[in-house]
C-alpha cells in the first residue's frame, strides 16, 4: 500500500471481509485518533486467542493506523521509521538470522522469535537486520 492510499485501508480485503465482533470492539475501544499501536493489536490477538492478521484485518476495515511498529519501522513521529543499523551484530545473531532468511528478506515473525531466542529487544533485533541490509518484511498485522 501505497503513502497515496493511507485512509483506505479496507479496500486491501475483498468485499464483505467480515471480522469477530468481539475483535473489533477490542480494537475500537483501543484506537485513540484513529491510531492503534503495534502492541496494543498484539495483545488483544494475545487476549482474544486470535491471530494478529484477524486484528490486523480488522484494523484495515476500520480505516485506522497502526503506530509505534515494535520493530521501529513505521508509526513514529516525525520520521515514521525510528529503527537504526546496529553498531555490531554477533557472528550468532547473524548466523540466526542467517537462516531464516527467504530470498534474502526475514519476515516479522522471524524477527520476533529470534529476539526472544536472544534474549533482546525486537527493536535491536531490528537494528541488527538493518545493519546486515536484510528488510524485514511480512508484518503479522498485515501494514506490510
Amino acid at each position: 500500500m501505497t503513502h497515496e492510499d493511507a485512509g483506505h485501508y479496507a479496500a486491501k480485503h475483498a468485499a464483505g471481509t467480515r471480522t469477530d465482533p468481539g475483535v473489533e470492539e477490542a480494537v475500537r475501544d483501543k484506537i485513540k485518533d484513529g491510531h492503534i499501536t503495534c502492541a496494543s493489536a498484539h495483545k488483544i490477538a494475545l487476549d482474544l486467542e486470535v491471530t494478529p492478521a484477524e486484528v490486523g484485518v480488522a484494523v484495515d476495515l476500520m480505516e485506522a493506523r497502526l503506530s509505534r511498529c515494535q520493530l521501529g519501522l513505521f508509526g513514529y513521529t516525525p520520521d515514521r521509521r525510528i529503527v537504526k543499523p546496529a553498531n555490531e551484530v554477533s557472528p550468532e545473531l547473524e548466523k540466526a538470522i542467517g537462516k531464516s532468511l527467504v530470498d534474502g528478506r526475514i519476515t516479522c515473525l522471524s524477527c520476533w522469535e529470534i529476539a526472544k531466542e536472544f534474549g533482546i529487544a525486537r527493536m535491536d533485533m531490528a537494528s541488527a537486520c538493518e545493519a546486515l541490509h536484510i528488510r524485514i518484511f511480512s508484518c503479522q498485522l498485515g501494514a506490510f
